[in-house]
């Protein structure tokens, strides 16, 4: 079993402000994904530009943030949201959705595709890529800050989380970090390396996130107010992910049936 080095969350302390290492995880998740999408739209024929990449970054910066919380609340504390509609504002009690914020982006990449005159698609394939930057980064900060505790274990790759309970968990968070960021940056990066149908790559992350964290979530305890959600061990997380990869496989039917069609 592995002790939890015992990590302050605070990063940095200048006195009158605090810099904490989840919200340096979400800046490196930004960047990151902004020099990937520089690098990628100066691939020949990505028809992108640098101020779209900025412009892009910065309108899923605002659907991850607003959509994650908004999606927080509504898919796993509706219940406290109808006692006190104030909560939504409460962002320092911490609360964030990843399929919330995956909502939240579509949204932005919509509106985003209609000032730029690109199709949806056209925007969801090029910074599919990018979005696992984002996520194993706060994956890591979860981590960080001893959130999304594993369920209990014997196994020697236990590690022993300071939770008041002497009991040695799956390290869930890294679990996380590494299928939902490196393996799945891995995935999308080589697989978008070459030309490939539009949508093709965004049923590719679909798919693959969605899988991805169905597995995982058997390593992470549900969340304590919520239990499990249906059959005695489908979680809220496995549950929202089954329709992500439902819809990269609909794509991916899409794109067959249009392939035929132009045989």
């Amino acid at each position: 079993m592995i002790s939890y080095p015992d990590i302050d969350p605070v990063a940095i302390d200048v006195g009158f402000a605090k810099v904490h290492w989840y919200g340096l995880m979400y800046l490196i998740g930004f960047a990151g994904s902004w020099w990937l999408g520089i690098k990628r739209a100066a691939l020949p024929n990505s028809l992108w530009n640098k101020d779209q990449v900025a412009d892009v970054i910065f309108y899923g910066a605002l659907g991850v943030v607003l959509g994650g919380r908004i999606g927080y609340i509504l898919f796993y504390n509706f219940a406290a949201f109808v006692d006190n509609p104030f909560i939504l504002f409460q962002i320092w009690q911490g609360g964030m959705s990843f399929h919330g914020g995956m909502l939240g982006v579509f949204i932005a990449l919509y509106l985003f595709a209609k000032k730029t005159n690109k199709t949806f698609f056209q925007v969801s394939d090029f910074i599919a890529p990018m979005v696992p930057v984002g996520l194993g980064a706060g994956r890591v900060g979860n981590f960080i800050n001893k959130e999304l505790p594993g369920r209990e274990t014997d196994a020697s790759i236990s590690w022993a989380f300071d939770y008041g309970d002497h009991i040695a968990r799956h390290p869930s968070a890294l679990y996380q970090a590494f299928t939902e960021g490196l393996l799945l940056f891995l995935l999308l990066f080589f697989y978008s390396k070459k030309p490939r149908p539009t949508m093709a790559v965004s049923a590719l992350f679909m798919i693959g996130y969605g899988s991805f964290r169905f597995i995982t979530e058997f390593f992470r305890t549900p969340d304590a107010h919520l239990g499990f959600v249906a059959f005695g061990w489908l979680t809220k997380g496995q549950q929202l992910s089954i329709p992500m990869v439902l819809f990269g496989l609909y794509l991916i039917y899409l794109i067959r049936k249009k392939e035929k069609s132009e045989a």
